[in-house]
């Protein structure tokens, strides 16, 4: 018969332990892998949310007061119609209500999937993100003239955000995974 060699056991008994701290702490590492992804998307849909402002056509209007002599003499003077719409709906107006809103959950751990939500909830935001119908000819006073268009097209802000990052979340999660697995097991 031959002759066995002799080897060392305490480098695998080493790697046994470390591969058990990788088992315990993988939970927290697929959490921050589900954070950053959320976070990144959140980013991406933010930046590509429209920010509101007023109609220009109003805001650039010069003529904002309007001089009445009445039948005693004296002079009056009055907003213009374009100043008044102005005043009425849009004095003090600052956009970005839509852009703030996003926001996104804690982590949910169903079976072996983990899920953030993120979500938008002001009243308009699927309207601004998927398109709207409206009544051409229906006067709108806040923008101080008549609508033209039977449909308003999307922005599809989260739509395209997320297709994006699908794209672009195996390379994140690839460098993730190696600074992890290459922490556990030096």
């Amino acid at each position: 018969m031959g002759k066995m060699g002799s080897f060392d056991l305490s480098g695998m008994k080493e790697l046994q332990k470390s591969l058990e701290g990788l088992r315990e702490s993988s939970d927290a590492f697929v959490e921050a892998c589900a954070k950053e992804l959320a976070a990144r998307l959140l980013a991406m849909v933010v930046k590509r949310t429209p920010v509101g402002v007023p109609p220009k056509h109003i805001a650039d209007n010069k003529k904002t007061m309007v001089e009445v002599v009445g039948t005693s003499g004296k002079k009056r003077k009055f907003l213009s119609r374009e100043a008044e719409i102005y005043q009425k709906y849009w004095s003090g107006y600052s956009g970005g209500t839509l852009r703030r809103g996003w926001t996104f959950g804690d982590i949910e751990k169903e079976g072996g999937v983990y899920k953030i939500r993120i979500t938008n909830p002001v009243e308009y935001a699927s309207y601004v993100e998927y398109g709207h119908r409206q009544k051409p000819g229906k006067y709108v006073p806040a923008l101080g003239k008549r609508l033209k268009k039977g449909w308003v097209k999307g922005q599809f802000m989260m739509t395209i955000s997320e297709q994006e990052l699908q794209s672009a979340a195996p390379q994140i999660l690839e460098k993730r995974i190696q600074k992890f697995l290459g922490g556990a097991l030096k």
